[in-house]
């Protein structure tokens, strides 16, 4: 199928495309790697009268650190990240998680703000970045805000970003030294998006981690304060101390009234677990 007819415009600069999404009448859709977008535009499943086309703007495409954070324009692409062209202050967590996204072609052009904004539930960045407590950089009329990952997630396909805004970067914090990191998806072959995500983040000797399961039906479930998953406590014996239970109630908890599903989603959860209780935890992908 090909798409409805559509005008497209390339600005060069972050304050013209904001001037011109301010300006704009219509239905308007901005496509930087179009992974997504293109296939929703041949479907006709959208119809916009105006495709802003964002990969002309350097400021989307660069990489930097601003002391311990790393600060992703929203055009970076998920081979960037893989390939080790972008700064990783993750021990290898970001890269592992690029290298099993989809196919090297999707990789290629997909970008890590695009998929933030489609928010597909099962898309790889939407529960990993929400695991690794980052934070999206909005750019508007009002200038900038900051919005932690899983405020910004607020439903399957769905995000807090207004009509004249765009995700400009994404801002990862450090893994600090003797944090482990852990994320296994569950697919039917490779390549395909996941049917269920375990992202866990510990740090032992903080006594803190955060845990994520994702690929459910809307945002990811978010444990912020992991301990409950290891019985209160957090300690170098975290995946001896693993408690499935909890998180089959957070699931629960969500809306996920299928068992067998809880039952799929937990077991993944635990593998993530597992995983970054290993002496290499960031060393290969690993699915499900």
């Amino acid at each position: 199928m090909k798409p409805a007819a559509f005008a497209w415009e390339r600005p060069a600069s972050l304050p013209a495309l904001l001037d011109r999404l301010r300006q704009a009448t219509g239905s308007v859709k901005l496509i930087a790697g179009g992974q997504s977008l293109g296939p929703m535009l041949n479907l006709r499943l959208v119809e916009p009268d105006l495709v802003i086309d964002i990969t002309g703007i350097a400021e989307l495409r660069q990489a930097r650190m601003e002391g311990g954070t790393l600060v992703l324009g929203a055009c970076v692409t998920h081979a960037d990240i893989e390939d080790g062209r972008v700064p990783d202050n993750t021990g290898g967590a970001l890269r592992r998680v690029a290298s099993a996204i989809a196919y090297r072609p999707v990789r290629n052009r997909g970008t890590v703000g695009g998929s933030l904004v489609h928010a597909d539930p099962a898309a790889d960045w939407v529960s990993a970045l929400t695991a690794l407590g980052a934070e999206v950089e909005i750019a508007g009329r009002g200038g900038r805000q900051t919005l932690p990952v899983e405020r910004f997630i607020t439903g399957a396909l769905d995000v807090a970003l207004g009509p004249d805004e765009i995700l400009a970067a994404v801002r990862v914090p450090a893994l600090p030294d003797g944090a482990a990191w852990g994320y296994v998806k569950h697919c039917a072959k490779i390549g395909e998006f996941a049917h269920a995500i375990g992202a866990v983040r510990i740090e032992p000797a903080a006594g803190r981690g955060r845990a994520v399961i994702g690929a459910v039906d809307g945002p990811p479930v978010l444990l912020a304060d992991a301990r409950p998953l290891f019985g209160g406590r957090i300690g170098p014996d975290f995946a001896a101390r693993f408690e499935p239970r909890v998180a089959d109630a957070a699931l629960a908890e969500a809306g996920m009234a299928d068992r067998v599903a809880r039952h799929v989603h937990v077991t993944v959860l635990a593998r993530a677990v597992a995983q970054a209780a290993r002496p290499t935890p960031l060393s290969v992908p690993e699915a499900a």
